[in-house]
């Protein structure tokens, strides 16, 4: 876990894990799984969409710049996985989120009874 987090734009070799861990493959997927709840492959790809996101979130990159620097090599599977998880295209989503940080928050109830 720690080589993955250090290392989020290297490409992922399960075989490099396995000697890094000292585990067979089938020994370290399953106790990957058992702390992360992710497989490796699995845990490799949330961090590098969320990093995605936060590259997004923070200037005007495009997403294809964005994709090639958090270690993808097509800017077309980047935007796939993308909206599998976030739930829309790059573009689209940062618009959504900027959007609803700029929003004015709806007025509690008390703020509407005058209290």
């Amino acid at each position: 876990v720690a080589w993955i987090r250090d290392n989020p734009n290297t490409p992922l070799r399960v075989e490099t894990l396995c000697e890094i861990s000292g585990m067979s493959r089938a020994s370290l997927h399953r106790h990957f799984v058992a702390i992360t709840g992710f497989s490796p492959l699995q845990y490799h790809k949330q961090l590098q969409l969320q990093e995605a996101r936060q590259l997004l979130l923070a200037g005007a990159r495009s997403a294809s710049d964005v994709a090639f620097a958090v270690g993808y090599n097509s800017a077309s599977q980047f935007s796939r996985e993308y909206v599998r998880q976030f739930g829309a295209p790059p573009a689209r989503h940062v618009r959504q989120v900027r959007q609803a940080i700029d929003a004015p928050a709806a007025p509690s109830v008390q703020q509407m009874r005058g209290s």
